[in-house]
């Protein structure tokens, strides 16, 4: 009878585990150009970031939930940068620093360093909450450069990971907060990719900084294009021509 009693909790405890481990589908998005695993279709919001150097740049927040944990990606349009801070330089007063600058890498509002930072200030936005960062790293998928954050929430213990990247001037946010005790959020971390403007899979050969020259892309076998490892559904890669 005992045996039976323990069978029966550990079945019960494991039931909110296996209800969190499924249903995640590979979401792609087409128009900001990447795919990654959703606990399901997640709900699109057209919002506004506001960059370190004051410009309110249209962003898209991709989010999910699952249980008790929390998925989102923010794609934040930073090739608005220029035109709004410039257009905001006019309004500065005669001979004023911010609106002339120096080197090439100031004035007109300063949105060269406003673009060129943005990695920087998306990760100083995550140190600024009631948290703990416990870990804080130089990352890179399919060889893009980004960051990696892991913080422990003074509220409640819980957990948040956040990936950042930037692409193409696109800044990429990826947010997963799981409550105390709960497994990492590999499923959703790691499954990141980038599409081109066809909707097929991109990958480099070597590090893609943003704001340099491109790498080269890295070519799947047999195929004609350069080209990644994941594809947005419908996209359709030309075949390596016969031998």
């Amino acid at each position: 009878m005992r045996l039976i009693s323990v069978l029966l909790a550990a079945f019960i405890l494991a039931i909110p585990v296996a209800a969190e481990a499924q249903d995640w589908t590979e979401f792609a998005s087409r128009e900001d150009r990447f795919t990654c695993n959703f606990p399901g279709e997640p709900t699109v919001t057209e919002t506004t970031w506001i960059s370190e150097y004051g410009a309110e740049l249209p962003a898209r927040l991709y989010s999910a939930e699952l249980g008790r944990g929390r998925y989102s990606v923010t794609v934040v349009d930073y090739n608005q940068a220029q035109p709004i801070l410039t257009e905001r330089a006019k309004a500065c007063p005669p001979g004023a620093e911010t609106c002339q600058g120096g080197a090439g890498s100031t004035g007109e509002g300063y949105w060269k360093l406003d673009l060129r930072g943005a990695l920087v200030y998306a990760s100083w936005t995550f140190m600024q909450r009631d948290a703990v960062v416990t870990h804080y790293n130089l990352n890179h998928v399919d060889v893009v450069e980004g960051h990696n954050l892991q913080l422990t929430n003074s509220a409640d213990q819980s957990r948040t990971f956040a990936s950042i990247y930037m692409h193409e001037n696109k800044l990429y946010v990826m947010e997963a907060t799981v409550p105390r005790g709960y497994p990492e959020p590999g499923l959703f971390q790691q499954s990141l990719g980038w599409l081109d403007e066809n909707g097929l899979g991109l990958r480099y050969e070597t590090f893609y900084s943003n704001g340099f020259p491109t790498p080269v892309r890295a070519r799947r076998p047999g195929a004609a294009q350069d080209q990644g490892r994941i594809d947005a559904p419908g996209a359709v890669a030309e075949p390596a021509p016969a031998r």
